[in-house]
């Protein structure tokens, strides 16, 4: 049987294949629609979550998939084991069509609340990380995977990672509370992945997110060797009602 890390790799070339499709509607992108919840939904959505879930069902056809656009997915109850995907998470940064890339394609794989496997592909700015439960955290450069190495905390040097579109009050006080001067700002999932990386210390999120917006980036930094919490404290779980995420914080060292 495949190992986890070896299923994330299995599905690069399909990560990559939507990253393409994505590309191809970037900068041309003008017409999107409002889903139910007020987000935008474009044609570049629907093309990678084709591509996406195709390829799941192709390779563990035997695990359901939790995906962003199928709101059916939404509904049902919560599996053992289950995929959670965002075909292109940071619709808004992906419309603004501004050059800074901070757009994703997300896979992860969930296991008992667990985020146990996750992929993500940044396709306007070349970058590509993969994740495992006990098998490391990677960042594929080239045609190699280089491990990705968590920064060790230092005193009076954190750096936090917040939000491009989704910066609130609850995060700047948090921020102050924690003596955290230094921020850099990023959008969709590669929040975690700068934390997994040791560009940041911390990734503090109070506004509202789903599981597929956060599963493969949680399971990334965990694979690296961080993790991330609730704001009480306490281990932050997935297959919660809805698939709704409450306030959260990432951090580089457990």
């Amino acid at each position: 049987m495949a190992s986890d890390l070896e299923l994330a790799k299995s599905l690069v070339p399909d990560i990559l294949l939507a990253g393409k499709a994505i590309m191809k509607i970037y900068h041309h992108q003008t017409e999107f629609k409002v889903k139910q919840d007020g987000s935008p939904v474009t044609k570049a959505d629907l093309i990678a979550e084709r591509i996406l879930l195709s390829a799941l069902k192709r390779l563990k056809n035997d695990v359901p998939i939790i995906s962003e656009e199928n709101t059916q997915s939404h509904t049902i109850k919560t599996p053992e084991s289950f995929f959670l995907v965002d075909p292109l998470d940071g619709t808004k940064e992906f419309l603004k069509a501004d050059g800074s890339g901070n757009f994703t394609v997300n896979v992860g794989l969930v296991r008992n609340g667990y985020p146990e496997m996750g992929i993500i592909l940044a396709p306007a700015l070349n970058l590509l990380f993969v994740g495992a439960r006990n098998e490391g955290a990677f960042e594929l450069i080239g045609d190699s995977f280089h491990p990705l190495l968590p920064r060790k905390l230092k005193s009076g040097d954190c750096i936090a990672v917040a939000s491009t579109s989704h910066r609130d009050t609850e995060t700047d006080n948090w921020l102050s509370a924690h003596g955290v001067k230094k921020t850099i700002r990023a959008g969709s999932s590669l929040k975690f992945c700068l934390v997994a990386s040791g560009k940041a210390d911390f990734y503090p999120r109070f506004g509202p997110t789903m599981e597929w917006d956060t599963a493969a980036g949680d399971a990334i930094l965990r694979a690296a060797g961080g993790m991330t919490y609730t704001s009480d404290n306490n281990v932050f779980k997935y297959g919660k009602k809805f698939y709704k995420n409450g306030s959260f914080i990432a951090k580089a060292q457990p």
